[in-house]
């Protein structure tokens, strides 16, 4: 009898304490649930529906909106130009900001001062940063093209190029983002023991191979990490095509999260923005499975 009191009594008390941890979890919860299941839920029903402007209400048109768009030339070019995109960025933010997170972990004066230097293009407002490229940009007037006139060279106005305007937003996203990506570097080399690099410094290693044997292995985890940041981030670029070219030159800067923003606010298209909503969330979970399955258990935990 007394024995079963006591099971009584502790589940019980487990059940307090898993009550009180739900309490303290449902505020997250309601607002994962509102701002971020809703919407996915929301977007997978409407991207099985025609909804344009005008309509009281969708029409369900079952998996129609996806084999549209699998004929569509422009969808085509536009998940050309993503990819294209992420590789023209993923890679250098990263090592940019692994080169930028090792500067700073020197202990040099003013070390302070170019944390913030570096990290302050990741917390500029969207318009100045588009203002200040657009100024560097700018056809003929801009910084680019005069310093290229000054060295007897004709302007680009890469702006206005088709093979140009994604190299030139990929210069501005890799100078906004590998100060983002460099705090996480910079955690993970925070977190390798000095005692390593001392005994690696009196075995005579080199700084290249203490870099490539030592602490490249060590940041894996943080390399897989940011790897998967910065591959989600390159596919979510928007704001500064809607202010700097729209697209422009002939869809040539058009992006899978700009299509999103112009077929359901510009042609008011909730069904299409849907699909491609669709599409760049399968994306993104797809990259993010991939890395994590194939690289995390090559991955070295403290």
């Amino acid at each position: 009898m007394a024995r079963t009191t006591g099971v009584r009594r502790g589940r019980s008390r487990q059940l307090k304490i898993d009550l009180r941890a739900w309490l303290l979890i449902a505020p997250a919860l309601v607002f994962i649930l509102i701002f971020t299941v809703y919407p996915i839920l929301r977007s997978l029903w409407l991207s099985l529906n025609q909804l344009e402007m005008g309509m009281d209400k969708p029409i369900f048109v079952g998996f129609q909106n996806y084999l549209q768009l699998a004929s569509d030339p422009l969808f085509w070019k536009v998940m050309c130009n993503t990819l294209y995109f992420s590789l023209l960025t993923v890679l250098p933010s990263m090592a940019i900001g692994i080169g930028l997170a090792l500067i700073v972990n020197m202990k040099i004066k003013g070390v302070g001062f170019l944390r913030t230097a570096y990290f302050y293009p990741a917390v500029m407002p969207m318009i100045a940063i588009a203002s200040t490229w657009m100024f560097i940009y700018m056809a003929q007037y801009g910084m680019l093209d005069q310093v290229l006139v000054s060295l007897g060279l004709k302007p680009l106005n890469v702006l206005s190029g088709k093979k140009t305007v994604l190299p030139a937003l990929s210069a501005m996203y890799v100078w906004k983002e590998a100060g983002y990506l460099m705090i996480f570097f910079l955690s993970g080399l925070q977190n390798i023991s000095s005692e390593i690099y001392e005994a690696a410094k009196i075995d005579g290693a080199r700084p290249w191979t203490t870099f490539r044997r030592i602490t490249l292995p060590l940041l894996a985890p943080t390399l897989l990490f940011v790897s998967t940041i910065a591959l989600t981030n390159s596919l979510k670029l928007v704001d500064h095509i809607v202010i700097m070219t729209e697209g422009a030159p002939n869809n040539a800067s058009t992006l899978l999260l700009y299509s999103i923003y112009r077929e359901g606010f510009i042609n008011f298209d909730q069904g299409k923005a849907s699909t491609l909503t669709v599409i760049m969330l399968a994306i993104m979970l797809t990259v993010s499975m991939i890395q994590f399955l194939k690289t995390d258990n090559r991955i070295h935990y403290n």
